[in-house]
């Protein structure tokens, strides 16, 4: 099973203010389906790439959870983890997926303007994705109708909101659903993760 460092949201305990890096845990399921293992990686970015490195991971997943600085997000040490692994994981030619926060932060880092947007958060709603239309859990507050040369729309809302996107020439890919979040695991999700991190075996 190739490993795949995970990156995670930050958590206040509101007791008594305790930070506490946190992962779903409906993930290592997700992704044991994918033929992936996790490897969870600590919001402290002096030690991130020293582990990923060590531990031998082959690519990068950043999951969701939170927003990200430009946005509003209090978390700065997520966001650096998050960009030094994106910039290890570049710089190996190793995959990369975002999902939801995740994607904001794979946008943000190639320079998207990510905006509020309505009709995201808790709720189901179709996307166009390869010409057909399926039905996505969404939780996200932020999204955009724009992209950039490097990132190719590959799924939008009826709204306009880009809701996946690929990199046109590096194994790198975002999605705004949470395949971990669904009842049952989607084979279509299983797919897309297999074939995205298919470069880091």
């Amino acid at each position: 099973m190739t490993l795949v460092a995970v990156s995670q949201r930050v958590v206040t305990d509101a007791r008594d203010g305790e930070r506490r890096d946190a992962l779903d845990q409906r993930w290592a399921g997700f992704l044991a389906a994918c033929g992936l293992r996790a490897l969870p990686v600590p919001n402290r970015p002096e030690d991130a790439v020293d582990l990923v490195e060590t531990a031998g991971a082959r690519g990068v997943l950043l999951t969701g959870g939170g927003d990200i600085g430009t946005l509003g997000g209090k978390d700065a040490e997520r966001d650096e983890t998050e960009a030094l692994l994106v910039g290890w994981a570049r710089r190996h030619g190793f995959p990369i997926v975002g999902v939801c926060r995740g994607m904001q932060v794979i946008q943000a880092l190639f320079g998207v303007p990510l905006v509020p947007v309505s009709g995201h958060v808790g709720n189901r709603h179709p996307v166009i994705a390869n010409g057909a239309s399926m039905e996505v859990n969404s939780y996200h507050g932020f999204g955009t109708t724009q992209s950039v040369p490097d990132l190719e729309p590959c799924a939008v809302a009826e709204d306009g909101v880009v809701e996946a996107v690929r990199h046109r020439h590096e194994p790198i890919r975002g999605i705004m659903r949470h395949p971990e979040r669904e009842a049952a695991i989607n084979e279509a999700d299983v797919a897309l993760f297999r074939n995205a991190f298919a470069a880091g075996q």
